[in-house]
C-alpha cells in the first residue's frame, strides 16, 4: 500500500490517520515527494507536478521488491501497469475549483525558475495570499494535525505553483486507468470539486464512487470511518494482503 498527502502536505499529516488502520490490515508504506519533509532535494516547498508523478513510480517500483510485497495499491496515486488498485480521496481532477479566486500572477512571477523561490502559506481565508483560499481551506490544520503533533510540517508552498495549475488536469487520462479504481468524493467539497471527480470516474473502466457526507477534510473528520471502512473494504476486495 503505498500512500502519500496532496501537493505539500507531508506523510505524517497526510496518511497517519489512515496509515494505523491499513497496517493492521497488512498495507502500509508512506513517502515524502521530493523537496518536501524527510525527502531531499532543493531548493525546498516547490511543487513540481511531474516530478511528483515520477516519485510516485519510483515508490511504486521500490514496493514491489519488498520482500512482503505481493501486490500493489496506491492511495491518492497514479495509473501504472504495476499497480493493482488506486484509491483517491478526495480526488483532485483539476487544479482550480470553480468559482475560487485564482492566485495572484505577480507573486507567482517573484519567484520565477533561478531565484529563491518565494514561499506563501498553503491554505488562508478569502482574499490573502495563500495556495488555497477556497471556504473549506482552513479545515486543514483540525484535520490533519489537531493535536500539533507536527511541528516540522511547514506548511508553505512555492508561489510558483500558480505557473504550472492551468496545464494539470489529471482527470483528462482516466480512461486510461486500467486497474481498479476507488473515487472517493467529498459531496459538499469546494476545493475539489465534486462534478469533475465524478467525470473521470465515469470514464475510468473499473472505478467505484464511495460519497461522503462533508468538506474537503471530511474523510479525516466527520466520516472519517465511512472513509476508512470503503478503503479497506476496496484494498481486501482487489488484493491479498499479508498480515505483518
Amino acid at each position: 500500500m503505498i500512500m502519500a498527502g496532496g501537493t505539500s502536505v507531508t506523510k505524517e499529516p497526510a496518511t497517519d490517520r489512515f496509515a494505523a488502520r491499513f497496517h493492521e490490515a497488512g498495507f502500509t508504506v508512506a513517502f515524502d515527494h521530493r523537496r518536501f519533509g524527510t525527502s531531499g532535494g532543493t531548493p525546498r516547498q516547490i511543487v513540481r507536478f511531474d516530478e511528483q508523478i515520477a516519485d510516485w513510480h519510483a515508490a511504486i517500483e521500490c514496493a514491489a521488491t519488498l520482500p512482503t510485497s505481493t501486490r500493489t495499491g496506491s492511495r491518492c496515486g497514479v495509473s501504472r501497469s504495476r499497480v493493482a488498485t488506486s484509491s483517491r480521496s478526495p480526488p483532485t481532477t483539476r487544479a482550480w475549483p470553480a468559482r475560487s479566486r485564482r492566485p495572484r500572477w505577480s507573486t507567482a512571477a517573484r519567484s520565477l525558475p533561478g531565484r529563491p523561490p518565494l514561499l506563501v502559506p498553503t491554505a488562508g481565508a478569502r482574499g490573502s495570499v495563500a495556495s488555497l483560499t477556497t471556504p473549506d481551506a482552513l479545515d486543514g490544520d483540525r484535520a490533519l494535525d489537531p493535536g500539533r503533533r507536527h511541528t516540522d510540517w511547514e506548511q508553505t508552498v512555492a508561489a510558483r505553483i500558480v505557473l504550472r495549475l492551468g496545464g494539470y488536469r489529471p482527470g483528462r487520462h482516466a480512461s486510461r486507468i486500467r486497474c481498479p479504481l476507488l473515487v472517493v468524493v467529498c459531496d459538499q467539497d469546494r476545493s475539489a470539486l465534486p462534478a469533475p471527480a465524478l467525470r473521470a470516474a465515469g470514464e475510468a473502466p473499473a472505478a467505484e464512487v464511495v460519497h461522503l457526507t462533508g468538506r474537503r477534510y471530511a474523510p479525516f473528520l466527520e466520516s472519517h470511518e465511512q472513509a476508512v471502512a470503503a478503503e479497506l473494504s476496496f484494498l481486501e476486495k482487489h488484493l491479498a494482503p499479508r498480515v505483518p
